[in-house]
């Protein structure tokens, strides 16, 4: 099968070429077309003219191993990033302080190949929020490796999959980025990003040497362990230990994209819906959620009952609908579709059911605080509910269309 990287990406040569403003990066090789025409002279550095001289062409290497940052990231300014977030206030401290001064020394071991490099530089200058989630990545799924007492090569593994694991965004429109996108990501930016696993899988495998299993932990990286994740919906056992590892970082980070979300949130993502991600990992997550004092006044005692009947309430109500579409019928289309989101509005009930916060007993501050944190978690459920049905829908005639985007807008209302 050809290699896509034979044909420039537009996303990311524009990416490139901007970094290139504020950083030296040059051919390292002479750049000729299929044809042999030579396009770029070695060592010339890169400037808008080489995007005018390589539009609609075909290249013999792929652009991405042709150029190098010479000053570009490096483990130095890596290094600097992880102690910013060993040493700052954010809910990650505590998770990383531990492990430290054994993540500072195995990233002075780690090496950046050029295309991996080229690939963070470009992040760096022009989409900086996904370039610092991949520095936590990288830190987070060390310290987790470190945590479960991993060796060296394995810590190493680790914070590679964390760094290089959302390379593949570099290759979409900035405006469908995971990292820049809010808690309200569209339905277009949701189909555009659910590719971007499968482009760092082929980038790591076809532009570098990296081991295969930091590849493949790259494809997995938004897999689940019940099948609800993407791009493929792996379940267990398909997901490798590195790929479920890199998920449970993934998912981590995700639920504290919201400023001043405690540990605790990410502890309650993680265990929300039973059977998604490895009981190891989000072991380790949870201890040392629970080793944090509780935030003061995180919520008043007398709210959680009406917090917990209109949780139930809106599980209850799109459950309901999901039941009605399925006795009304449908296309295979609409079917499939339908039966996904019945699927998925039954793993969000089972986390509900069985995280005991529905409980009619006197509630304590945890207690506060967990449902604080599952409600936020399921009304994100929701949205993600409302995209992955989109999604496996994909074209439908008009009537299926017209139910099925109802029943989305009803979710979306109420998420």
């Amino acid at each position: 099968m050809p290699s896509p990287f034979h044909t420039p990406n537009p996303h990311a040569l524009q990416a490139i070429l901007e970094a290139a403003e504020t950083r030296s990066i040059i051919a390292a090789t002479d750049i000729f077309d299929s044809q042999g025409i030579k396009l770029w002279a070695a060592r010339q550095p890169v400037s808008a003219e080489l995007q005018r001289k390589l539009a609609d062409r075909r290249l013999r290497d792929p652009l991405e191993t042709s150029l190098v940052a010479e000053d570009g990231v490096d483990l130095a300014q890596l290094r600097e990033g992880l102690v910013a977030l060993v040493d700052g206030s954010s809910a990650l401290a505590p998770l990383l302080r531990p492990h430290a001064d054994r993540l500072e020394r195995e990233m002075g071991q780690l090496v950046l190949q050029p295309a991996a490099q080229l690939l963070l530089t470009a992040a760096e200058h022009g989409r900086p929020a996904s370039y610092h989630h991949a520095v936590a990545a990288m830190a987070v799924n060390g310290a987790l490796a470190a945590a479960a007492g991993g060796d060296s090569p394995e810590l190493r593994s680790a914070m590679l999959a964390g760094l290089l694991h959302d390379l593949g965004e570099i290759y979409l429109s900035p405006r469908h980025g995971e990292a820049e996108a809010d808690r309200e990501m569209d339905f277009e930016s949701y189909q555009q990003l659910v590719v971007h696993p499968h482009v760092g899988f082929l980038i790591i495998k076809q532009l570098t040497n990296y081991p295969p299993s930091i590849a493949q932990a790259v494809a997995e990286h938004h897999e689940h362990l019940d099948g609800s994740g993407y791009p493929k919906a792996l379940s267990d056992p398909a997901i490798t230990p590195q790929g479920r590892l890199l998920s449970v970082t993934e998912a981590l980070l995700n639920a504290l994209r919201d400023p001043g979300a405690p540990l605790l949130h990410a502890s309650v993502a993680l265990r929300a819906v039973p059977g998604e991600f490895d009981p190891g990992w989000a072991g380790l997550v949870s201890q040392a959620a629970n080793a944090q004092p509780l935030a003061s006044a995180v919520m008043e005692p007398g709210d959680i009952g009406a917090r917990r009947e209109a949780l139930e309430t809106l599980l209850a109500g799109a459950q309901a609908r999901v039941a009605e579409l399925v006795r009304e019928g449908g296309s295979p289309s609409m079917l499939q579709a339908v039966s996904l989101a019945d699927f998925l509005l039954q793993r969000v009930r089972t986390g509900w059911n069985e995280s005991g916060l529905w409980s009619a007993s006197e509630p304590g501050a945890q207690n506060a605080a967990e449902v604080e944190a599952m409600e936020d978690e399921l009304y994100r459920r929701l949205r993600g509910v409302l995209r992955a049905t989109l999604l496996r829908a994909g074209e439908l005639e008009l009537q299926d269309a017209v139910r099925l985007q109802r029943f989305c807008d009803s979710l979306a209302m109420e998420g």
